[in-house]
């Protein structure tokens, strides 16, 4: 299968450095040193157990009609930054090219068939004006949750930190040969792909905790462990999950797993830095509203009572604000 990848990083480059060693036809979209690297050296994989690879039968260019039309696109950009890529994305696409979505938080596509009132609608927190939906027809598109965990140590190479599962989703549920062979072609190259009937379900498992751990870690530069540690932040995070429980809730989610397990789950990763706080520490934009902001607006949907999501994204949103308009970033360091 051909696979362009729309996001060289962490997580793309997981992807692309391994589907190329299993065969795939891999291209990556890239700029900078990260297209040169990739160019003059191909992509070098550091796995878990430090066992290192080259994937050297790759390419990487700059536009995407230098790539053409692809079966499948691999979007690994943070949520922000899809609207970046449009309508240049669209040189990548044939008849029956996928698109598949692996970004954090709520999806633009969330609402597209999903049977019931909010069918249809647009999420304005992640795609304002619905531009994004008008460049990616919602047929294309193949839902995914993200669970592994990596990062780009330098152009052209990845570390894997830990995790090899990517699910995938159909948005109407069903199980097409079109995501079977997705899903085989991930497996050949090493990952846990399985099919989910639910993909809306599996996004929210992650979000729950990622709505809640993600903005508190930026506001008290606090690692998850610190955290969960605290009474007073656990509470508070416990309070978000519950308020956005109810939230899915009245979406049709079932969450399969419970809110104290979801915690003890995040206690369990230790001292980890979330991204949000990550990004805060280097001056990145924030994922504030695929993560935070798109769960307001849900409240607000189903009129749903929220008043601590909503006290967090607030004043989460002027430090991302702030951070933005100084062209900053805030770090501890020894006094």
């Amino acid at each position: 299968m051909k696979f362009a990848i729309v996001g060289a990083g962490a997580i793309g480059g997981y992807l692309g450095a391994r589907l190329a060693l299993a065969g795939e036809e891999v291209t990556f979209i890239a700029r900078n040193r990260n297209l040169a690297a990739i160019n003059a050296n191909g992509f070098r994989l550091i796995e878990e157990d430090g066992r290192e690879q080259v994937a050297r039968n790759l390419r990487a260019v700059q536009r995407m009609a230098e790539a053409g039309p692809q079966d499948v696109v691999l979007l690994t950009l943070k949520a922000h930054q899809v609207k970046d890529v449009l309508p240049e994305l669209r040189e990548l696409f044939g008849p029956h090219t996928l698109v598949v979505t692996m970004i954090n938080g709520l999806p633009w596509w969330y609402f597209h068939k999903l049977a019931g009132p909010y069918e249809g609608r647009s999420l304005e927190s992640v795609d304002p004006g619905g531009l994004i939906g008008a460049h990616i027809e919602a047929e294309r598109v193949i839902g995914s949750v993200v669970y592994p965990a990596s990062e780009l140590v330098e152009p052209g190479v990845v570390r894997v930190v830990e995790g090899n599962r990517f699910t995938l989703g159909e948005l109407d549920g069903s199980r097409s040969e079109r995501i079977e062979a997705l899903s085989q072609a991930l497996m050949r190259a090493g990952f846990k792909s399985p099919i989910s009937k639910d993909i809306r379900g599996e996004i929210w498992v992650k979000l729950w905790g990622n709505l809640s751990f993600n903005p508190i870690s930026a506001l008290t530069h606090a690692t998850l462990q610190d955290i969960c540690r605290f009474p007073a932040t656990r509470q508070l995070a416990a309070r978000m999950m519950t308020e956005a429980q109810a939230i899915g809730e009245k979406l049709g989610v079932e969450f399969k797993v419970s809110l104290d397990k979801r915690i003890a789950g995040a206690e369990a990763v230790g001292a980890h830095k979330t991204s949000m706080l990550q990004d805060v520490e280097h001056g990145r934009a924030l994922e504030l509203q695929a993560l935070v902001g798109s769960v307001v607006e849900l409240a607000q949907i189903t009129q749903t009572p929220a008043p601590n999501i909503e006290a967090i994204h607030a004043v989460a949103g002027l430090l991302a604000q702030t951070l933005a308009q100084h062209a900053g970033k805030l770090a501890i360091s020894p006094a």
